[in-house]
């Protein structure tokens, strides 16, 4: 039988799963753990002495089976397969597009793998897939297919476009991804150099994307308008917790009306820290504060009055008094607790990695980078199975890392970009400096999903995980 016969349209199996995952709430089932809980990192204090150590042993470089090029170094015994790289042909016969970015698994049927891949593309251009939000967006989704008892990618094709700056966002647990615009743009927008404005909607919002794709993209307004960065979802609660990208940053939350219903106008949120409200700089390691949340009025503000600064929604807040962080960008669930990075946090402007406790409404530091050569501005992140967190590196140290935080404390890079290349699908260059993004596990953990965003390619890594070094 044809295989595309027997599967469900994007729209049918969406609901379906989201039948089950309400189905899942209503009965009072909690989400698998997705492994030890981080007891030992959140109750020891993270410091400069404990950081930097080989936990899977010394990187090396390591040739990549699609290309047979040494594009990254791993450590012994790693094994990887690069594919869907800026201007490969995808399946409906178009082009791959660049600026790869945040990206999560979304389905795992059999041996296939779905992963949902953002394109972080910020000016005006034309759409790259029929089915558009705005014709003159030129960002949006490609979905790759990776069959892990072949070791091998199947497919690509698009699934969303006609957004704008699709950075990060996150997987449902109903099996969505859901896309995040990182601008706040639209038909009013005065662009630089008196450049022709080609806009025909507004942008700055969330799209839900199903696996087969989007063909009616709507924005979902429950979840406001700003610099959404990264979105995490509570499998429990249904709760939808956002960043945002800015020098002063607010973290949110959306309580819907019902769990799974992102299209419901539930509570918007901004997160508040009366004792700390300013929570840039000047912490040490392991200061929890008391949280609490102020009710945005408008959600859906899209700048403060008289200016284009995307920050209407952050100002609303930060009147209430709200907190303000440096760059929100990754978020992550993991045993209750949410995981955030801040990416220029800390004295040092490096980074820092926060735990927020829903249920004793607290707000830890858990990790801040002393310097670059330790880590430089965490970015996307994810939770494995085995309890570790991995930080996806976007500054200014080259090359740059992805690296290992573990429920010990101990970091240590786990991969290096070494992407030298000359002629790979038109491409050519130096870019060990480029960033890491979009990093997402298979469920039994034993396949790592990450992409390097110039110029534009998405690895498949599996190896001896079960060598990780956690004395």
């Amino acid at each position: 039988m044809d295989e595309s016969s027997s599967r469900q349209t994007p729209s049918t199996a969406a609901a379906t799963d989201r039948r089950q995952f309400l189905g899942r709430l209503s009965r009072g089932m909690t989400a698998a753990a997705i492994g030890a809980a981080f007891g030992e990192l959140t109750g020891r204090v993270v410091t400069a002495e404990s950081l930097v150590r080989p936990l899977y042993g010394l990187l090396r470089e390591t040739l990549d089976g699609s290309t047979g090029l040494p594009l990254l170094k791993l450590p012994e015994g790693f094994r990887y397969w690069s594919y869907g790289w800026t201007d490969q042909p995808l399946a409906n016969g178009g082009r791959t597009p660049s600026s790869h970015d945040g990206m999560a698994i979304i389905q795992e049927e059999g041996t296939r793998i779905t992963l949902c891949r953002n394109h972080e593309l910020p000016q005006p251009a034309a759409a790259f897939w029929d089915h558009a939000y705005d014709p003159f967006g030129g960002g949006g989704c490609t979905e790759l297919v990776f069959d892990r008892a072949k070791e091998s990618f199947v497919e690509s094709r698009p699934s969303l476009a006609g957004t704008v700056n699709n950075c990060a966002g996150g997987a449902t647990p109903w099996n969505t991804w859901l896309s995040c615009e990182e601008a706040v743009v639209g038909p009013e927008t005065e662009l630089p150099d008196n450049q022709p404005n080609p806009w025909t909607q507004p942008h700055g919002f969330v799209f839900e994307v199903p696996v087969g794709g989007q063909t009616r993209p709507e924005p979902l307004l429950s979840l406001g308008r700003f610099v959404h960065e990264a979105v995490a979802v509570c499998p429990q609660s249904g709760i939808v917790y956002l960043t945002e990208d800015t020098n002063r940053a607010g973290f949110y939350r959306m309580i819907p009306t019902a769990p799974g219903d992102l299209k419901s106008f539930g509570q918007f949120q901004m997160m508040v820290v009366k004792q700390r409200p300013d929570l840039r700089k000047g912490l040490k390691v392991g200061e929890a504060f008391d949280v609490d949340w102020v009710e945005i009025p408008d959600r859906l503000r899209p700048h403060s009055p008289g200016t284009q600064d995307g920050q209407g929604v952050f100002h609303q807040g930060l009147e209430l008094g709200g907190a303000t962080f440096a760059r929100l960008e990754g978020v992550a669930l993991h045993d209750g607790k949410v995981f955030i990075t801040a990416t220029s946090g800390g004295d040092a402007r490096a980074g820092q990695v926060w735990e927020y406790d829903p249920s004793q409404e607290s707000l830890r530091l858990l990790f801040e980078s002393p310097g670059i050569e330790v880590l430089h501005m965490p970015d996307n992140l994810c939770v494995s199975c085995r309890g570790e967190i991995l930080l996806c590196e976007d500054g200014q140290y080259v090359p740059q890392r992805l690296q290992v935080l573990t429920t010990q404390g101990w970091l240590s890079p786990f991969a290096e970009n070494n992407v030298q290349i000359d002629g790979i699908h038109g491409h050519r260059g130096d870019f060990r400096g480029s960033e890491w993004a979009g990093a997402t596990f298979s469920q039994d953990g034993q396949w790592l999903f990450v992409n390097i965003q110039t110029p534009g390619v998405t690895f498949a890594i599996t190896g001896p995980w079960q060598n990780l070094k956690t004395g």
